[in-house]
């Protein structure tokens, strides 16, 4: 039922107290009753025949039998959520109706039951005839059953477990993935600029096909489309394992992951559940205007954003691999560039005894590079977890220039951390015929002291010695060059720098990293970051430091950060930053209720220096606007120092149903001014038509519910249903239970659901499908009579819906009854007893204007 109409219908019930308590107290109190209770009812009305055969509340079924849409609790932990047939016992209770496939999935070892029970198949079953422990507790009030099974029948299965049969593997459907932005610039060199991500895809069955392109124009130049990747994807299930043809990496545990073209079979965790199972660095920096953040991996550019000016963190990084070092380039509204590398590793790898975790991928060698070659290239991996919290790995790399093996040791040292400690013997073949053969040796540690709170994260070393080569270093034609594409060497304003060159005499030495994090209770919490790679014949390496403190007082937040980077062939960068936040929204309208405002709103100041003397401090307010907080804005003031002089910036973010629009411009003293815009989404085909859509996710949610027209879905920020019912979810979470929910609230008055929430399972790169019964008519409120007197009080009500029969009120005082999602014209069938003088119909046909009322009202003859 609607929450908007039940001060309405509350309203309606609140003549005539004495009868409609006693009926509140059979319906919605029958705990309180006692066996063998017997209610006269003479007591609600002088002429018996006036009441309702009561009988079924006399005997503590509050609702009548039926499908519900309900929890289902087992052992008092949520497990899922369903539509479940109840029935009554021979007592008059209600009892859920399973199958025995449906008890399975609940959770029942179906070899524990008796024969009997196990012959049953598709019949009701009820366990209690054969377990004394087992118990029913429907809670239909709170849309909840809650199950009681003794453990000698349950399955032994991991915590969070979900069996494969429930995973979903989607509907067929075409998406599209799209994200363009334009920019231009009005001053000395007026430009314009254009880019369009595009990610496209098809599902059909488990197999799932995906397309990575781009589209790129600056300037005068003409547009360039580059083909990033394509890869046709499907779960193994059997095996719990994923396989990939196509553009691909190999795995990062045992080896540096590489780019292939080919074929690739491993191992998914995501299958596990969360007891029995990554990683992704957090980046941080500091800008001191606004600036253009890009990272690289691999020679590709897996992340770009912008950012004001002061410290700033990208805490989403989703790599396109899982290892390989990461470049983060700073660009400046001036042009200038901070350059510096994050080098990105796993934690060490240990496995829960039994378990294996594997790969294998085999092709050809992939890099956007002019200068490397793409030899036949095969890698395999394996990490067993072995008794007493010892993990042992190990692996091989392959090709007409190269041979590697790798062996090594994970520990759970309890008290004392996790490490693993590998060595890897490999020989190669360089561009200049000179054959190598050398050692890399690698350590990794992690440990949190629960004392203090200290988090060691990553602490590594790997050292190699003088004729150590990776498999990449052995794809190179020539013994030194530049590693850039040719499209970008012909730019005529591109300037280098050290990571755009190799040179294969001066090969990696010594790598050593750290990630160390201290929370201070309530003075806030410290952050360290150190890394170095050095190399061989040469004094050149790389080195960053980071070092921050965060805190906040009174909601007022604190944060104080300092960065150094060096490069080979560029000087040290040094910088300094403070800055602080105000919630100017929370004391200017806290929140209410337990809920937070509508709008937000934070002002914000910050001041950075460099080593060169550059002082930088900017001013602004940015936050969020309209219920859904979907329209985020930014306006920003800067200052600088050098004849820099000042600017400024605003920016707008919009995310709707159907994509997300971004607009912004800044300027500053030189005149020079530069507008920013931008649209990203995604189309989805599907067998129901077109639904557009905010940027998809890998795994993706299609809510179907025709006649729910612009409902706000609770899970998506900006999420409506479109006009036809439909709205796609994105970043759903695979091989988990998502629970997907439609605000009533913002249904129509003449809407409503059988129920606001809905449960799926999909699996990887799925778009499963979440059906809602939306019920669209009118509500009424009938004055019903039978043989010149009204219908007797307590009588059931139903009115037929696509041939079934759905109970969907009882009859109140004076022969009221209130119906919801009604045609304009039907017939209702009352009943108040078992005899046929106890039953009737009646027929109802109302005007098209009561579709402008919210609630009809009109007298019935019942025949």
């Amino acid at each position: 039922m609607n929450l908007k109409l039940k001060k309405l219908e509350h309203g309606m019930a609140r003549h005539k107290q004495m009868k409609r308590c006693m009926l509140l107290l059979l319906t919605l109190l029958p705990a309180c009753s006692v066996a063998g209770m017997r209610f006269n009812p003479a007591f609600l009305s002088g002429d018996t025949e006036a009441v309702a055969d009561l009988s079924r509340f006399e005997k503590g079924m509050t609702y009548l039998p039926g499908s519900y849409e309900v929890e289902i609790w087992v052992n008092d932990s949520p497990l899922t959520s369903r539509k479940v047939t109840f029935k009554a016992d021979e007592q008059n209770q209600l009892i859920p109706c399973f199958s025995l496939d449906e008890l399975v999935t609940l959770g029942i070892n179906k070899s524990a039951l008796p024969e009997q029970a196990q012959a049953e198949g598709n019949n009701c079953l009820d366990l209690r005839i054969w377990f004394a422990e087992v118990q029913y507790t429907p809670e239909l009030d709170a849309q909840r059953l809650k199950l009681t099974f003794p453990q000698a029948i349950l399955k032994h299965e991991a915590r969070g477990y979900i069996p494969p049969e429930e995973w979903d593997n989607g509907i067929p459907a075409i998406l599209i993935n799209y994200d363009f932005s334009g920019n231009s610039d009005r001053g000395d060199y007026a430009s314009d600029s254009y880019y369009l991500n595009l990610r496209s895809g098809l599902n059909l069955g488990a197999w799932r096909f995906r397309d990575y392109s781009t589209w790129s124009r600056s300037g005068n130049s003409p547009g360039k489309i580059a083909h990033v990747s394509s890869t046709l994807q499907r779960v193994i299930i059997p095996f719990k394992s994923e396989l990939t043809l196509g553009d691909t990496w190999s795995s990062s545990d045992v080896f540096d992951s590489v780019s292939i073209r080919g074929a690739k079979l491993e191992s998914d965790e995501n299958m596990l559940p969360d007891s029995q199972s990554g990683f992704a660095p957090t980046v941080r920096g500091i800008a001191k205007s606004n600036a253009q953040v890009t990272i690289k991996q691999n020679g590709y550019v897996i992340y770009q954003t912008y950012t004001p000016p002061g410290p700033f963190e990208i805490n989403d990084l989703n790599p396109t691999s899982s290892a390989g070092d990461l470049e983060v380039t700073i660009k400046e509204s001036d042009n200038s560039e901070t350059i510096y590398t994050i080098p990105y590793a796993a934690v060490p790898i240990l496995q829960r005894e039994g378990h294996i975790k594997y790969s294998a991928t085999a092709g050809k060698y992939r890099s956007n590079s002019y200068n490397q070659n793409s030899p036949n290239v095969f890698q395999g991996d394996l990490i067993w977890g072995l008794p007493w919290d010892i993990t042992a790995y190990g692996g091989m790399q392959y090709s007409n220039n190269y041979r590697a093996i790798a062996l090594g040791l994970g520990f759970n040292l309890g008290m004392f951390g996790a490490t693993s400690f590998d060595l890897t013997q490999a020989n190669s073949t360089l561009a200049d015929g000179s054959k190598h053969q050398g050692q890399s040796y690698r350590f990794l540690y992690s440990k949190s002291l629960v004392q203090t709170g200290t988090a060691f994260q990553i602490i590594g070393y790997r050292y190699s010695t003088e004729g150590f080569y990776s498999l990449s270093d052995t794809t190179y034609k020539q013994m030194s060059g530049t590693v850039i594409d040719p499209d970008t060497l012909n730019e005529k304003d591109y300037v280098y720098n050290w990571n755009d060159f190799y040179n294969l005499r001066y090969n990696k030495r010594g790598k050593f990293q750290a990630n160390i994090s201290q929370p201070l209770g309530e003075y806030g919490s410290m952050y360290l970051a150190a890394s170095q790679q050095t190399y061989w014949n040469t004094n050149n390496k790389d080195t960053l430091y980071q070092v921050g403190y965060n805190t906040s007082v009174h909601e007022i937040y604190l944060n104080i950060a300092y960065n150094y980077s060096k490069s080979p062939g560029s000087d040290a960068d040094r910088i300094l930053s403070v800055n602080v936040s105000l919630p100017i929204s929370n004391w200017l309208s806290p929140a209410v209720d337990g809920r937070t405002a509508t709008n937000s709103m934070t002002a914000t100041y910050g001041y950075s220096q460099d080593n060169s003397g550059h002082v930088n401090q900017y001013a602004g307010v940015s936050g969020s606007l309209l219920e859904q907080h979907n329209l985020n804005y930014n306006i920003q003031q800067n200052f600088a120092n050098q004849n820099n002089g000042e600017n400024g910036a605003v920016g707008l973010n919009y995310r709707g149903t159907y994509g997300s629009l971004n607009s912004g411009y800044s300027y500053d003293n030189n005149g020079n001014q530069q507008f920013n815009y931008g649209l990203s989404g995604a189309l989805v085909v599907h067998e129901n038509g077109l639904t557009l859509s905010q940027p998809l996710g890998e795994t993706n949610i299609l809510i179907k519910a025709p006649g729910a027209n612009n409902v706000n879905v609770e899970r998506g920020t900006g999420v409506k249903t479109d006009w036809r019912g439909y709205a796609v979810v994105p970043y759903a979470t695979e091989y988990r239970r998502n629970n997907i929910s439609l605000d009533p609230m913002s249904m129509s008055m003449h809407t409503e659901l059988d129920a606001t929430t809905m449960e799926v399972i999909p699996s990887k790169g799925a778009l499963v499908r979440a059906e809602f019964n939306a019920h669209v008519g009118i509500r009424g409120l009938f004055n019903v009579h039978y043989r010149n007197k009204p219908v007797p009080f307590g009588a059931t009500v139903s009115v037929p819906t696509e041939g079934t029969t759905q109970i969907t009120g009882i009859v109140g005082d004076s022969g009221q009854v209130y119906l919801s999602g009604l045609p304009l014209q039907g017939i209702i069938n009352i009943q108040w007893g078992e005899s046929a003088y106890q039953q009737c119909r009646a027929s109802y046909q109302l005007p098209k204007s009561e579709l402008d009322n919210a609630i009809s009202y009109a007298n019935l003859e019942c025949r």
